[in-house]
This record gives C-alpha cells, structure tokens and sequence, in this order.
C-alpha cells in the first residue's frame, strides 16, 4: 500500500541511526531518490509480495507480524525511529527475486523513510563495498555453517538411532535363534516319543483319540490366558499333584509348561480318559508336553519375527527412504515410528503416554523432517527427566487447535528457566555440557516447523510440566518457499 508523499528534509533523515554518518552529498540523493510516505493506520505491506522498497520509520509505531496458517502472529512492535523493515536483503548478490519476508502494519500515523529496493542495493554497493563483500560472506558463512552443523547434528542422531535401532532388533533377533535351536530339539524328542507309542501295543483307537487330543492340544495352547503369578503357581501345584497321583516322572518339570500352555486339571482327565491303557498314560502326556513346547516355541518365533518387521517398517516410516518428501501424511504414523526408534533412548524409568485424537485429519507435510522435529524433542524432554533421576512421565498429545493440529510433548522434568526460555529457539544456544550439545536442535526444528510448515512452535513450562506444542496447518500452503535465514526489522545497535 502507499502512504501519503511529503517532502524529504536531509536534515531530518540524517537524524536516523542508519544514516547519521553519511555526508551531505549521500543525503541528498537518498532524498533525491527516495520519498518520505505518511501512512494511517492499517497494512504497509504483506509477507509474500515482492520486496520492492526498504523502509525507515521516522515517528509512529510499527507492527510486524508472520504468516502461521492462516493467521498473522505477531513478532515484533516497536515506536523507536530508525527501525528498518522490508527489502533489507536487496544488497545481496544471488540474483534471486527478493520478497517480503513478513508482513508490516502501523497502528498509529507512521511516517517512513522509504528506498526503492535498487536504489538502496547501488547505495550500498556504491558506498560500502568492503562492507557488502563482509556481510555477503558473513551469510553464506553462517548458512553454510548451520547447514554443515545441523547435517551433523542429524548425523548424530541418526548414529544414536542406529544404534538403537540395532539393540532393538538384536533381541527378538536372538529370541527367535534360540526358540529355532530349541524347537529343532524338541521335535526330534517329539518324534521320538511317537515312534515309541506307535510301536507300543496301543490299540487304533487309543492311537487316533491321542492324535485328536494332540490337535486340539495345540488350539487350546494358542489361545491360553494370562495368568497372574500367584494363579499361575497354584495351577502348577495342582498339575504336578495330579501327575504323580497318576504315576508321570517328573511332573514338576512338565507341569509349568502345561500351565503355560493354558492346561489345566479338566484337560489332563480327558487325556487320561483317552488312553484306556493306564501304562500309555505317561508317554502320552510325554507326547504332548513336547506338542505344547513346540507351540510356545512357535509363538515366540512368529513374536520376535513380527517385532523385527515392525521395528523394519518403522525405520522405514521414520526415514521416508521410499517416499516423496512432501506428501499427505497422518501424524500418529510419524510419532509412532519414531518413538519405536528412539525407544532404547527412552529406556524403561520413563513412562509413555499417548492421548491421540485419531479423528484428525491427514495433513500436508514433509514426514522425514517433521520426524526429525520430533525426535529433537523428544530428546530433550528424555535428557530433561533424566537429569533429574531418569524417572518420569512423557506424554506426547494430539489435538484440533482452532484450524491447527496441535502436537503437544509435555515431560515431567525440571522446566525451562524463565530466563533463557526466550533464547533456546536461538542458533547454538544450548545449556549442555561443551561437547555434549551443538544448541541446533529447536533452532532446525523452528526452521521445520514455522518456515518450512508455515507452522508455529511454543513452550510453556513450570517445574515438572514442560510442554512444547507444534501447531502445523490443515492444508497446503506453498512448500518450502522460505530461506535459510529471516533477518528481523533492523534496531538500533546497543
């Protein structure tokens, strides 16, 4: 929008911090070439548009202000002359189309020193060309050395994660070797056992009732119930009580595997009442001690092998490998792949809690990066609780928030200290230990979350209840149109 022109005094401008050290000569042809605009109240321009003019407030009050979703969030508000705002990268010289990197409003009659954004890129060329070379390899320096540090950063969490990864998968892993090894032994006792009652005197139809009792011996196994400790000790005194009274060696060996197995007393007289010979009885029951632990067996070898796939489509999930980086996306399949990735990081003192409202919606994201938000929090909140015993309660929520999804990490930890709380979004800003953090980790996921997402990112925290909310939009705004640094409305050094 355009103001109302008034006439430039040199005088005047020259009172602003920006150009007190400009001879008389710069000054006028700052007038010469720009213009001193009187705006009322209401929008000078918006986040977006092309950055066409630099503004200098001279008197007023200026408003700035970013776009979250659908929203304009305000950012910064301040009455001091000399502030600057809009086109403030014009000097930079990467040819790209500059644009408004947020959006200006005046609440007050505001008056505005204002530079056509070529002007002001030849005056500052023209007369601070070693600054331009500076504050040109200053920029790239700085974005070059956040890329480089947060690729590292992402290395090492990604190397946290392997390892992790490879402790999780070890253990179902090494339960499945071991249930093979053992169910190819009890197998072969299996057959054993059957090639003796086969070769016994048994009549047919004790051998068929036996092979029937076998089979429905095995349904029975696969659908056993929990039993508490205490029920389970006290079936397996009856069991044992029962297989001595009936002359089976060893029945305290057999009957804790039974009980497993979901047999009881009942089962064992219908077992007995199919072998009408009282000298098949202990081969029999033998016989299906080994069905039962060929069963078990099988289940934990199907258990182990469904944890290793899990815990493959989750690492899929988690580094979007095979998919398109933007796409729609459900946010409970992010959060659960990567709270399975980062489960040995979690570790057992720290209890997880999900409070999940399924009936959001699919949103437009990119999954991978919105993963690697995650897991920087999660993180945090993990090493926040630790460091205070290591026990803890991490519940991770998510909710509809106006036309926002709400993603909510609260920790019960010692809190954010009310005086860095403004500084921990902040590049390299860190309270770790020297070695121990690189302070990227909320800076990379703002980035994520509000340039990249048009999203916002907040914390609210008092001793033990820290809460970081990612509020990410319903749908799709312009992907990844931001860059890698948003320079502020300029103020007057201190």
């Amino acid at each position: 929008m355009s103001g109302r022109l008034m006439p430039c005094s040199p005088a005047e401008i020259s009172s602003l911090f920006l150009f007190e050290k400009l001879n008389s000569e710069q000054l006028g042809r700052l007038c010469s070439e720009g213009r001193i605009e009187l705006f009322d109240p209401g929008p000078v321009f918006t986040e977006g548009d092309p950055a066409t003019d630099f503004y200098v407030m001279i008197e007023g009050t200026l408003v700035m202000s970013r776009r979250v979703g659908s929203d304009d969030i305000e950012v910064s508000r301040t009455s001091q002359p000399g502030v600057y705002a809009g086109a403030v990268m014009a000097y930079f010289g990467d040819g790209k189309p500059q644009r408004y990197m947020n959006s200006l409003r005046v609440s007050e009659p505001t008056r505005f020193f204002v530079l056509p954004a070529e002007s002001f890129a030849n005056f500052i060329h023209e007369w601070f060309p070693m600054a331009v070379h500076l504050l040109e390899g200053l920029t790239l320096g700085s974005q070059t050395f956040q890329r480089a540090v947060g690729q590292r950063e992402r290395l090492l969490a990604l190397g946290s994660l392997s390892a992790g990864l490879t402790h999780e998968l070890n253990n179902p892993a090494t339960a499945a070797v071991r249930a093979t090894s053992s169910l190819r032994d009890r197998v072969a006792h299996m057959r054993n056992k059957l090639s003796a009652i086969a070769s016994g005197p048994y009549h047919r139809d004790a051998l068929k009732a036996l092979v029937d009792l076998q089979e429905r011996t095995a349904e029975r196994v696969s659908k056993a119930p929990a039993l508490s400790p205490l029920e389970a000790s006290d079936r397996e005194d009856e069991l044992a009580d029962w297989l001595d009274d009936h002359g089976v060696p060893n029945g305290w060996q057999i009957a804790p595997t039974f009980v497993q197995g979901g047999l009881d007393v009942d089962w064992l007289e219908q077992i007995a009442a199919a072998c009408d010979q009282e000298e098949i009885l202990p081969s029999a029951i033998g016989w299906l001690n080994y069905t039962v632990e060929t069963e078990l067996l099988m289940s934990e070898i199907e258990d182990s092998t469904t944890r290793i796939s899990h815990l493959v489509d989750a690492a899929k999930q988690y580094s979007q490998l095979d998919r398109a980086p933007y796409q729609v996306t459900d946010v409970h399949e992010l959060l659960d792949s990567t709270l399975l990735m980062l489960a040995g990081k979690i570790g057992q003192q720290i209890k997880v809690v999900k409070e999940y409202d399924r009936t959001l919606p699919r949103i437009p994201a990119y999954p991978a990066e919105l993963n690697q938000v995650w897991t920087n929090l999660i993180d945090n909140a993990v090493q926040a609780m630790n460091s205070v015993g290591g026990e803890g309660t991490l519940t991770v929520r998510t909710a509809l928030e106006h036309d926002r999804l709400l993603v909510e990490f609260q920790d019960t930890g010692p809190g954010v200290p009310a005086d860095i709380r403004g500084r921990i979004f902040d590049p390299f800003f860190t309270t770790k230990p020297v070695g121990e953090g690189t302070g990227l980790g909320l800076d990379i996921s703002w980035r994520i979350v509000v340039n990249k997402h048009h999203g916002d990112l907040r914390v609210e925290s008092v001793p033990g209840d820290t809460r970081f909310q990612v509020l990410l939009p319903l749908t799709a705004t312009d992907p990844d149109t931001e860059p890698d640094t948003v320079p502020d409305p300029g103020q007057e050094p201190s």
